[in-house]
């Protein structure tokens, strides 16, 4: 049985978007220029199979990076509900507090929560078929909810963890029994 997974976190390039927009679930674009795709390959373990979100914005930089990459909605960004699309100064300031109060578990109205991403998330983790390590492209949300639950940290105590557009981080997860 294996009890951890040695994780290669991609995080996709900036994402087409007008400035203060809430995007999490939109598909939007996300150009990789030819520098990062070369700095990305030159950086990450070769040989290792790839697991992309299925949004634009990573699958794209997924194709890529990789000539049969996998692709599953667990890697997605969390669903923000009826906030997607929209301006946070437009998001009523109800909500915003609500949001603030319980930041981790709080579900904008018709989305999810920054916990259910993480259990969706650590669900594929659990599931993934591979024995030793992979490379996952993915979104910040995602890549917060596993450092978390990786390093034993309160999901909420890092919600201000963003790794940077194409970047990418090495975690080693606990998986299976090793929860």
């Amino acid at each position: 049985m294996r009890t951890s997974c040695v994780l290669h976190l991609v995080r996709h390039p900036p994402p087409q978007v007008a400035a203060g927009v809430c995007y999490g679930a939109l598909d939007v674009p996300a150009p990789a220029s030819p520098s990062l795709i070369a700095k990305l390959r030159a950086e990450l373990p070769p040989g290792l199979p790839l697991w992309s979100s299925p949004q634009r914005r990573c699958r794209e930089l997924a194709a890529a990076l990789h000539p049969a990459p996998q692709f599953d909605e667990r890697l997605q960004e969390m669903n923000s509900g009826a906030w997607e699309g929209r301006p946070w100064s437009d998001i009523p300031r109800a909500e915003l507090d609500a949001w603030a109060a319980d930041i981790a578990n709080y579900t904008p109205p018709g989305g999810e929560s920054p916990r259910q991403l993480q259990q969706r998330a650590l669900a594929f983790v659990a599931e993934l078929p591979v024995t030793e390590a992979a490379v996952l492209v993915t979104h910040a949300g995602v890549i917060r909810a596993l450092y978390a639950h990786a390093n034993g940290v309160e999901l909420a105590d890092c919600l201000d963890f963003c790794p940077a557009y194409g970047s990418w981080m090495r975690l080693v997860i606990a998986v299976d029994g090793g929860r």
